[in-house]
């Protein structure tokens, strides 16, 4: 009965080490003693180049500095490490990164779509619409949906998306040109650079 609970329990601490050691080594950038190799790349915490030198070497001055030694470029040939504050150099990465993600903008594709006899009021509210979206910074994507007899005279209502883009030509440009596909034809608009 003991020898159960034994063997459970080093099953437990093993699972432990090794999720530990996987997050260390996928999210965690090396620091200190967990840096193996022979020679690395050092800089210092002021941004000069200190040369290559073993990695016993890095750590003494890294720690003589009362900073930390991280592993900044784990690819380059040797190794990139930098004496630094790792909680300070932490916290400025993902500032950096919360910066950026706020910066980037995805731009989304709007949908209108019109019917081949689609009165001008009715036509002039849709152009209306696609002038917000546009104005926000989206793609517009129009389609012209034929139904029924409406498929026999798919070339008469080309117009109709030539007029779209003629109205809205001020603040965009045709991004893709009317193109049928099965029963649509379709025409995307993006705002003018």
């Amino acid at each position: 009965m003991a020898d159960s609970y034994a063997v459970c329990f080093f099953c437990v601490v093993r699972k432990f080490l090794i999720r530990v050691w996987r997050e260390e080594a996928i999210s965690e950038l090396f620091i200190n003693e967990q840096i193996r190799d022979k020679e690395v790349r050092v800089i210092g915490q002021d941004g000069e180049q200190l040369g290559i030198m073993s990695s016993r070497e890095a750590l003494r001055l890294a720690e003589e500095a009362g900073v930390d030694l991280v592993k900044i470029a784990p690819t380059a040939k040797p190794p990139v490490c930098k004496i630094v504050d790792y909680g300070k150099f932490k916290y400025e990465q993902t500032r950096k990164e919360k910066e950026a993600r706020k910066k980037q903008r995805t731009v989304e594709i709007k949908e209108i779509r019109l019917s081949p006899n689609i009165d001008t009021n009715d036509l002039n509210t849709k152009i209306n619409a696609a002038r917000k979206f546009i104005g926000k910074g989206d793609r517009v994507k129009i389609t012209l949906r034929f139904r029924g007899r409406e498929m026999a005279h798919m070339n008469n209502s080309k117009h109709i998306l030539d007029d779209f883009a003629q109205a809205l030509s001020d603040i965009a440009v045709v991004d893709k040109a009317p193109k049928v596909e099965g029963r649509s034809m379709t025409m995307f608009l993006a705002e003018k650079r």
